[in-house]
């Protein structure tokens, strides 16, 4: 314990950043199990889509889309999303939607925008249209 007490007064600042990183591991891991966006695996979409009828929203650009997409998924580009433009979606604030990106990453920013806009069932594919291709799943080019 002395050691530490030695190590914290000789390098206060690492020991400033160490606190400070550990401090936003702890904030984003309790951020991300209070929130209502569930994060979802290809396998566990395609149950939703199946059993459920979910929804597939793709937040990709429309060059991105056209490249490949899951079959019966919408195209709500990001900017729509920013510019509170649903595209008719807002008839379905209760039913589950599965929200898809490249890599998992710009889904989430557009999760979070639909749940501020009153939708309930948000899942978040993750990995995105990336993960999905690697597990050798079926794209679709039609639409």
């Amino acid at each position: 314990m002395q050691q530490y007490i030695e190590f914290l007064q000789a390098n206060p600042l690492l020991a400033i950043a160490w606190i400070g990183v550990f401090i936003a591991l702890i904030f984003t891991s309790v951020k991300a199990g209070l929130s209502t966006i569930k994060k979802v695996t290809h396998q566990q979409a395609t149950l939703l889509m199946n059993r459920e009828s979910a929804k597939v929203i793709d937040v990709r650009s429309e060059s991105e889309f056209k490249k490949g997409h899951i079959l019966d998924s919408t195209l709500l580009p990001l900017s729509k999303l920013k510019n509170n433009e649903f595209g008719g979606l807002e008839k379905e604030l209760d039913a589950p939607i599965i929200v898809v990106c490249n890599t998992g990453m710009t889904s989430t920013q557009a999760c979070q925008m639909l749940q501020k806009a009153g939708f309930t069932n948000i899942h978040n594919l993750q990995g995105g249209i990336a993960e999905w291709k690697t597990a050798n799943l079926p794209l679709t080019q039609k639409k």
